[in-house]
């Protein structure tokens, strides 16, 4: 049974009990008794009342919303990168975003950033609730007690990876520390680094006590946390100052991520998908690729499903959607899909020239990837060559252009997609850490110890995936849809720069959309020049961009929120620049 059936119900129903069982019981005094048919929290902790807690905290994992999605993180780590346009109706739909993708614009009292504090801290809450009653039973009351202890601090470290790479100085708050000291806690407690080994002690927790495999679909595994503390010790191993600035990489960090990755790999329960495509279809969505994964339903017995509410404004104008038409590719991104003759991508010459319509896709060779993550006028939809991208579709092409996001986007026609109001979601589920994740985190780690080339056959590995990856990319009458030409790379070249401007290149384009490229340049320490960059050639493009700029130093993180600030009385600190 798919722990998805219980997610939604999870979110409304034993949330809502266990909050209102705790003020009831701090009232007890008042009270002096517990009305019948209200649940205390003492009455809570019995093995179905704390799993159902546990589920609870699952159900944070894809609780966001519209405004406030932080499960592809698009408005973050696409729209502040360079990979994407906000999109919309134009710049002040959703201005928040707007400021977001400017950088000069953002400030402490920006409201969608109080918002996602708001809701990544409500997904620590719950686990920090369902630790609080796990603790307090023995293993003979509750065999699962260690097991469900392990899903929990894995939920728990990955909100607070979130919060680590968008906020950088955030408050530890975990199950032993009373609510009444959550506003004395400061979010400068910790230096960076205890901050980030609190994060990685959650995952070695989780990656030490749970099983290989569940038995119930939807709950994470050990090689599920293996994954992630790797993506842990390698965000860990670029060393950052005050500044933000990359002063040294931690050479002990990356031969972890090497080993890690090799018990990922080495486990054999993951590889490639034949097809790039069966990563963004419903109907493939169980795959041997996804390490990570949060679940997703319909008809689950509750009003709308568990659903994909944080990409639900990224539908276009088609005919079966109707809305909202964010997410939008930028044509830099677009143009680096480009290859040279020798079917490798064009490092420092992709954005000489521009794929607009479509005779560019055949004057230039592209990799096919392109077409599986942008959505491109007179290119078929979703795979479906009666399903052909219009111009009609965009909502403001004069601000944004004509293109569409693809990868996130379910076809009108699937049985996965519900109407939520004027928006759409699906019940496709949501991969969070993909196996070409993990492979690229082994060479990425292998190329910064100078190792390079062994990272050579497992970058070619995922290019060679792209390269095939054309079964799905036809017209009706049978002919591809671009000139599609990817190779692999050689070893006369790779040297250590080359390789890890590869890699770099091929990140891009491999998570293309994925809401994690902007988290990938702050690590890397190269936001600053990349965006900087980036704006002088989109300026050109839309006039909207004209006053954009990264401010070093600054912009890598978000600002603290005033109401948070405030809610503290001044305790926690802001960010640089802010």
């Amino acid at each position: 049974m798919k722990l998805t059936r219980n997610l939604a119900a999870a979110a409304y129903g034993v949330a809502a009990a266990a909050a209102l069982g705790t003020l009831l019981s701090a009232c007890g005094d008042f009270l002096k008794r517990d009305p019948v048919g209200v649940i205390g929290g003492e009455q809570l902790n019995t093995p179905t009342n704390v799993d159902g807690m546990v589920v609870s905290a699952y159900a944070a994992l894809g609780n966001d919303h519209w405004i406030t999605p932080y499960t592809s993180m698009w408005p973050y780590g696409d729209v502040r990168s360079g990979d994407a346009y906000k999109g919309g109706g134009g710049t002040g739909d959703l201005n928040d975003y707007n400021n977001l993708e400017q950088f000069v614009f953002t400030t402490p009292t920006t409201g969608v950033l109080d918002q996602m504090w708001f809701r990544l801290y409500v997904g620590v809450g719950r686990a920090n609730d369902a630790l609080r009653r796990l603790n307090e039973m023995t293993e003979a009351e509750y065999p699962a007690r260690t097991t469900r202890q392990a899903e929990v601090r894995f939920i728990r470290g990955h909100f607070y990876f979130l919060l680590k790479t968008m906020y950088n100085r955030v408050p530890w708050i975990d199950e032993t520390l009373p609510v009444t000291d959550y506003e004395r806690t400061s979010n400068v407690a910790l230096t960076n680094d205890a901050l980030w080994q609190k994060i990685a002690d959650d995952f070695q927790f989780a990656a030490a006590n749970l099983p290989a495999t569940q038995a119930q679909e939807g709950r994470v595994t050990k090689y599920a946390a293996l994954a992630y503390l790797a993506k842990v010790q390698l965000y860990r191993a670029y060393v950052q100052n005050d500044q933000h600035t990359v002063t040294s990489v931690d050479q002990s960090k990356l031969q972890q991520v090497v080993q890690l990755a090799d018990s990922v790999i080495g486990s054999g329960k993951y590889g490639l998908t034949a097809d790039f495509a069966e990563n963004f279809l419903w109907e493939t969505e169980k795959n041997r690729e996804a390490v990570f994964k949060i679940n997703m339903s319909l008809a689950d017995g509750t009003p709308n499903g568990r659903v994909d509410m944080g990409n639900g404004l990224n539908y276009s104008m088609a005919p079966g959607y109707g809305c909202c038409w964010f997410h939008i590719p930028s044509q830099n991104l677009i143009n680096a899909f480009r290859t040279d003759a020798a079917g490798l991508p064009q490092f420092t010459t992709f954005n000489q020239m521009s794929l607009v319509d479509s005779a560019d896709y055949w004057t230039s060779s592209v990799d096919p990837r392109v077409d599986h993550t942008v959505g491109i006028v007179s290119h078929p939809f979703k795979y479906d060559a009666t399903f052909v991208f219009q111009p009609t579709w965009a909502r403001t092409p004069q601000v944004y252009g004509t293109h569409s996001s693809m990868k996130e986007l379910q076809h009108p026609k699937c049985s996965c997609l519900m109407a939520v109001g004027p928006f759409w979601a699906s019940s496709k589920d949501i991969e969070a850490i993909r196996y070409a994740d993990v492979l690229l985190w082994k060479a990425e780690a292998l190329i910064e110890l100078g190792r390079q080339n062994d990272a050579l056959p497992i970058v070619n590995e995922v290019r060679a995936r792209a390269a095939s990856s054309t079964a799905r990319l036809k017209y009706a009458n049978g002919t591809p849809v671009s000139n599609y030409n990817v190779k692999p790379y050689t070893a006369a070249s790779w040297t250590q720069e080359y390789a890890r401007q590869a890699l770099r290149w091929e990140r891009r384009l491999e998570f293309a959309m994925e809401g994690s490229r902007f988290f990938d340049l702050v690590r890397w320490g190269v936001a600053a020049q990349t965006l900087n960059d980036y704006f002088a050639v989109e300026k050109t493009r839309h006039d909207y961009l004209r006053n954009a700029q990264f401010t070093a130093g600054r912009d890598e993180y978000l600002p603290i929120p005033q109401p948070q600030i405030s809610f503290t009385q001044g305790l926690y600190q802001q960010n640089p620049g802010y």
